[in-house]
């Protein structure tokens, strides 16, 4: 029900309790012209409980009045309770809110009911709202993107880069880095892939070996011999090589394998090394040179994240949906996951509002408290205003039986 509906209604019930006071007003001035013309006892009964009602009635719009307003504009004292006592209303409301409401043993009961880990799979499982979720938050990172100053970002990147790269030792990390490649045996398909290349390199460029042969004989030597000279180092050569490949065992890969394993080892620990490696490194990331690299991946990252986020069915919007639904279906199906969602959420909700209900009393009484005194009482007799007038009836009704009863024992036995 709106605040106009409320109207109307409170209009209704207090033109009815007026309507009331008015009948026994109506009543009373009848019964009392009556009285003097004419002697019959029923009339006394029926204007006695027409007077009382109306006392009764006009102290309890008194009474009623009292509490929203001035009654008739008269500045009585103790009236007009609501707007002169509104801050204290507010800190009582807020006191009796917090002390009643939000006490450990009162939220507790229903903070352990917290289960959303079901409504929000089932949320998240329905296409539609993927594409709210996923539309919002690509609004939200544009829109960030949009805001972030490109020469900022890219002199930050440039300050982290400096940063982790000063104390970094390039040598160890190369050496590091093959001496995993070794360990993980993945080498061994660089010497295959290189023999195999090699073989075929010698296959296709025979005739190159026949000339490079001839070029170095002698000029007595008639060609076919040199010819076949050529044939046999290009076989000779070939088959040595796809040896190579054929065989994981061959011990050119195990000679290979010694020499690299000395390599790395020689670049962590010989300093010559890492003096090489400061000056390509100093070369590589002088300020300048460091500050346009930074520049150009910025630029790079933010034109390809706009991109993304542009574009309805981009890649980067694939992956969100696709461990979106990865998400939903582990919270609908995996117990376990469904059990720390839900915990987590029952205790940072807890917690959360232990630690803040004296926030939610001081918003209680601050809010009424800035409430303006004629509006405060407005709000409040359009909430209560329409149960208040049954007690004008109540009253008219009551104080018109407490009459009667009176003015009967006044004439049966006074």
């Amino acid at each position: 029900m709106n605040d106009e509906a409320k109207r109307k209604q409170l209009r209704k019930y207090k033109a009815f309790a007026t309507g009331l006071f008015i009948l026994m007003a109506v009543i009373f001035i009848v019964t009392t012209i009556l009285q003097k013309s004419d002697n019959s006892h029923w009339i006394g009964y029926v204007r006695a409980f027409a007077e009382a009602a109306m006392v009764g009635a006009l102290a309890d719009w008194f009474a009623v009045t009292a509490l929203f307003r001035h009654p008739l504009g008269l500045p009585i004292p103790h009236t007009n309770l609501i707007e002169n006592s509104k801050q204290r209303l507010g800190d009582n409301l807020g006191n009796f809110v917090v002390g009643n409401f939000l006490s450990p043993q009162n939220i507790r009961p229903y903070i352990q009911k917290l289960k959303v880990s079901n409504f929000v799979g089932e949320w998240l499982a329905k296409e539609k709202s993927q594409d709210i979720l996923i539309k919002n938050l690509s609004d939200i990172v544009l829109d960030i993107l949009n805001k972030l100053d490109d020469s900022t970002v890219s002199q930050f990147i440039s300050k982290k880069v400096s940063e982790m790269t000063d104390d970094v030792k390039l040598n160890k990390v190369v050496g590091n880095g093959i001496g995993y490649i070794l360990e993980k045996n993945d080498h061994q398909r660089i010497i295959t892939n290189l023999s195999k290349q090699i073989k075929e390199y010698i296959i296709e460029n025979d005739e190159m070996i026949q000339e490079r042969v001839k070029k170095g004989s002698y000029s007595f030597i008639p060609s076919f011999v040199d010819n076949k000279i050529a044939d046999k180092i290009a076989d000779g050569l070939s088959d040595f090589f796809k040896e190579i490949e054929e065989d994981p065992q061959h011990e050119v890969r195990a000679l290979i394998t010694q020499k690299i394993h000395e390599f790395s080892v020689d670049l962590k620990e010989d300093p010559k090394w890492d003096e090489e490696f400061k000056t390509i490194k100093n070369g590589l990331l002088k300020n300048d040179k460091l500050d346009e690299y930074s520049n150009d991946i910025w630029v790079s990252i933010k034109k390809t994240l706009m991109k993304e986020l542009h574009e309805e069915d981009s890649a980067l919007k694939k992956y969100l949906s696709k461990n979106l639904n990865e998400f939903a279906r582990n919270l609908k199906t995996d117990e376990n996951f469904q059990n720390k969602i839900d915990h987590w959420v029952r205790v940072t909700a807890y917690k959360y509002i232990l630690k803040n209900t004296h926030q939610f009393g001081n918003l209680i009484s601050t809010t009424v408290g800035n409430w303006q005194g004629k509006e405060l009482s407005e709000k409040l007799e359009l909430e209560v205003g329409k149960d208040l007038q049954f007690i004008r009836v109540n009253g008219t009704l009551v104080g018109g039986l407490v009459g009667l009863i009176i003015y009967t024992i006044a004439h049966f036995f006074i």
